[in-house]
């Protein structure tokens, strides 16, 4: 655990190691500069992801929808989508959860 940075060089020893973590999630090299050139940012991929769980919900609804009117649609399909959807969602909330958890820490870590 981290004790205390009281030096300058601690604190530059850390923003490297961060920078090193930054890039290497970024799929950059290591040694490279830590701008992100990439289109793909952190909002784009939750954007997409979000985008991915309302498909799957449409989808079990669509199919849950078309089992009801008696369609052909075998009930392991619809009980599959269901909860494919249902995992979908609970990941991301559990996501959302940590993300927030970390902008709680951040912010409320003395300057």
């Amino acid at each position: 655990m981290i004790d205390r940075i009281n030096s300058n060089a601690n604190i530059q020893s850390m923003l490297q190691t961060l920078k090193a973590y930054q890039n290497e999630a970024a799929g950059a090299p290591a040694g490279t500069s830590g701008v992100n050139t990439d289109s793909t940012g952190f909002l784009q991929a939750m954007q997409k992801t979000v985008n991915k769980v309302n498909d799957l919900q449409n989808n079990a609804q669509a199919l849950s929808s078309a089992y009801e009117r008696g369609e052909d649609v075998p009930l392991t399909d619809v009980v599959l989508g269901m909860q494919k959807s249902s995992l979908a969602f609970e990941a991301t909330l559990q996501v959302r959860n940590k993300v927030l958890k970390a902008y709680d820490d951040i912010m409320s870590m003395p300057v």
